[in-house]
């Protein structure tokens, strides 16, 4: 009798133990099903904040450093416009590890290549210049995210050093898809393009969208063309970016803002106490793209 009563308390703690690894086990499984979040840029934008990015054109580590602990939300590595390789890149990136900027790279298009590279490399956002088809901005996703929402090969990088072990697995939340809107062809699909799944944030492209369709900021055919934009992205429940000129624009959230070389041209100018330079721009009307004086690109030093 006292043997049969030993048993069932052993049965019974085992029992008890049993149930608590198990409930720890459950306990851990939804802690894992909750990705971790290190895109700061992307929790603002959840938290109904606006975001500025500041634009990088130098390959330049040191530059790209100072630009990344400016005090800037993001970084908009530009590719499509500059000479920069996936090699500066890289090199910019790491240079910048732990700085509060998020990397996001404008890739020259919508390739596998490009698209790989600069997130093996550690970007964490993904801007597609010059959209005016669907298949455009869904191989965009598909390439910046891991199975099962996209296609994207894993293979090496310097991404796990810069985001962590977990990096696989959390990728894919933290990772955003930013496609531009340039032309009245993107206009005509816009609430095509924000309805892709993976797309974060439809950004209209202040000076091509002038160029491409013949209207200038702030006449009705050029701002119809915004206003299509703005309902087609908000409707879909994402978020609107454009030119940190128009950050009095309602609903817009996600700004593209100055370059280096602006910015060391006010820095000295306030330095200085000298006024700004000649040919500024009104208030909430964004700077016209190529318009202003860059340095010349010059070779490389070996």
């Amino acid at each position: 009798m006292v043997m049969k009563r030993f048993v069932l308390c052993v049965m019974a703690f085992a029992a008890l133990c049993l149930t608590i690894r198990w409930a720890a086990y459950g306990q851990q499984a939804g802690t894992a099903a909750e990705a971790r979040m290190y895109n700061t840029a992307k929790l603002k934008l959840k938290e109904g904040k606006p975001i500025v990015g500041g634009t990088v054109s130098s390959s330049d580590p040191e530059i790209y450093c100072a630009m990344a602990n400016a005090g800037f939300d993001f970084l908009w590595i530009e590719m499509q416009h500059s000479p920069l390789t996936h090699q500066d890149v890289a090199r910019m990136i790491w240079a910048g590890k732990g700085a509060p900027a998020i990397p996001f790279v404008r890739v020259p298009d919508a390739t596998e290549g490009d698209i790989q590279k600069a997130t093996d490399n550690g970007a964490l956002g993904i801007i597609i210049p010059m959209v005016e088809t669907i298949e455009k901005v869904k191989a965009a996703v598909k390439f910046a995210k891991y199975p099962p929402m996209g296609k994207r090969s894993q293979g090496g990088g310097q991404y796990g050093a810069l985001w962590g072990s977990d990096y696989r697995r959390t990728a894919n939340d933290n990772i955003m898809v930013v496609a531009m809107i340039e032309s009245p062809a993107g206009v005509a699909i816009a609430d095509e393009i924000a309805a892709v799944p993976g797309v974060d944030v439809v950004f209209v492209a202040s000076t091509d969208l002038g160029s491409f369709s013949g209207y200038r900021q702030g006449e009705p055919q050029y701002e119809a063309l915004v206003t299509q934009i703005h309902d087609a992205t908000l409707k879909a429940g994402l978020k609107l970016g454009g030119p940190l000129a128009w950050k009095n624009r309602p609903e817009f959230s996600f700004f593209q803002g100055p370059g280096e070389t602006n910015l060391i041209r006010s820095g000295a100018q306030t330095a200085l106490g000298t006024s700004p330079s000649p040919g500024g721009t009104r208030p909430g009307v964004a700077p016209t793209e190529g318009d202003q004086p860059h340095a010349p690109v010059t070779a490389k030093k070996p």
